[in-house]
């Protein structure tokens, strides 16, 4: 009998839930077959059997949560899966002997087999946020494909593939406002509540590992630092330009889809190595400036917001940096992330404007000690050369920790980030 336990999960973390069982107890595993799926606050784990033969016991539910050394589950070695019964074989029958009087001559065609009966009996892989959501919209599992390892049906299959059946025949005209980023799709349409007994006015469910640590964190970056936020308008003008100009040179050429964010990226690094303060960290009584930049990308999932670094992005080139932006991302959305991603940020971006929000005021990544927020691209009359023109604008938003970032220098570095952005050029002279 071999035990299978929560294994190390990373520097500071000790505990996880349990997200998804991929085997059922009396299912013959593989050895390097996932057996369940583990949520931590930061990355999912996937905990493989290290030898074959039958999952005999599933030490916790999904949704437990677990410690670093608990006992999983128990495979036995020695054991086989139960056999299915198998159906016996039946000889096809005989066609029909000819009439008499019908000539031997003429073939007689045998009628076509009945359309086999749909596989009920097929099971359908997928996880509990999929089967929830399968269950609100009216969506039929069996007619998913699954992305998932193995084939298994993800919340985000679900959802493409309640969108493809009310996708009308006709593609609708792109809309006049760009994408700010590839790393957020864009927000889904609002969900029918949940199903209800009659009179029930709330429900109650239990918070993920990962939306209590979310919640820890954020709290501990309001308490630990000075918050303060600056504002700025950006005219995207001219990089609208020169991103129409190359998009689909840079896709045919790299693969990449470019997109806003990577000039933000380039805009940011720049903007820093003028106020390094602004890339520093407080460490006790001493301020640790980096020489380096580990662009921090916010990224809305379905688990919540985890922000992947982008490491070194101060010594990337653009395509590099959207390349980057587009595997990080993806990595995100299909829970694949390593804790090499989550760790060593130095600075974060994140983008409401993709959701439609129009100005925030960002939290701090804490430790780091300041944020870009990006908001939606929106046209509105600018005064220009004496002159009302219509100008697609962007607000932008610094929050920035004012023990150690003066309030210069963080409005110096948002008009720094401003001028870049309004003169894309410009970041080619580095």
């Amino acid at each position: 009998m071999t035990s299978i336990k929560v294994p190390p999960l990373g520097e500071s973390i000790v505990e996880a839930t349990v997200s998804r069982w991929l085997k059922k107890e009396g299912d013959a595993v593989a050895p390097g077959d996932t057996l369940v799926e583990l949520e931590t606050d930061k990355i999912t784990v996937e905990v493989p059997a290290m030898n074959g033969g039958v999952l005999t016991k599933r030490a916790h539910a999904e949704g437990d949560v677990v410690h670093v050394d608990d006992l999983l589950a128990e495979i036995d070695e020695s054991a086989t899966a139960a056999a299915q019964p198998v159906a016996p074989k039946t000889a096809p029958a005989a066609a029909p002997a000819p009439p008499r009087n019908q000539p031997q001559s003429t073939p007689v065609v045998p009628p076509p087999p009945p359309p086999p009966a749909a596989a009920s009996s097929v099971e359908v892989r997928a996880g509990p946020a999929a089967q929830k959501t399968a269950g609100e919209m009216g969506v039929d599992l069996s007619r998913v494909q699954g992305t998932g390892r193995g084939g298994v049906i993800s919340k985000p299959d679900v959802l493409e593939a309640a969108a493809s059946t009310q996708r009308p025949a006709t593609a609708a005209p792109p809309s006049a406002q760009p994408a700010v980023s590839p790393t957020q799709a864009p927000a889904p349409a609002p969900r029918p509540a949940p199903p209800t007994a009659d009179g029930q006015r709330e429900t109650r469910e239990k918070m993920s590992t990962r939306r209590k640590r979310i919640a820890e964190h954020l709290l501990e970056s309001q308490h630990a630092t000075a918050h303060l936020t600056t504002f700025n308008e950006i005219d995207m003008t001219a990089v609208s330009a020169v991103r129409e100009r190359l998009k689909e040179r840079v896709e045919k050429e790299h693969g990449v889809k470019l997109s806003f964010m990577p000039f933000f990226v380039k805009a940011a690094c720049m903007a820093l190595k003028t106020y390094p303060v602004v890339n520093a960290q407080i460490d006790g009584d001493a301020i640790v400036y980096k020489h380096y930049v580990n662009m921090g990308i916010a990224v809305a999932s379905d688990a919540g917001l985890v922000v992947p670094n982008i490491k070194d992005a101060d010594r990337r080139g653009m395509i590099d940096i959207s390349r980057e932006i587009g595997a990080v991302a993806k990595r995100a959305r299909d829970g694949k992330l390593t804790m090499d991603d989550l760790t060593g940020g130095t600075f974060t971006i994140t983008n409401g404007g993709v959701f439609g929000s129009l100005i925030s005021t960002p939290i701090i990544n804490f430790p780091q000690v300041g944020i870009l927020g990006l908001h939606k691209i929106q046209e509105r009359p600018m005064a220009v050369g004496g002159k009302v023109e219509i100008r697609p604008m962007m607000y932008v938003a610094l929050s920035y920790d004012h023990r150690i970032i003066d309030g210069q220098q963080a409005v110096l570095f948002l008009v720094r980030v401003k001028e870049l952005m309004e003169d894309p050029a410009s970041m080619l002279i580095d």
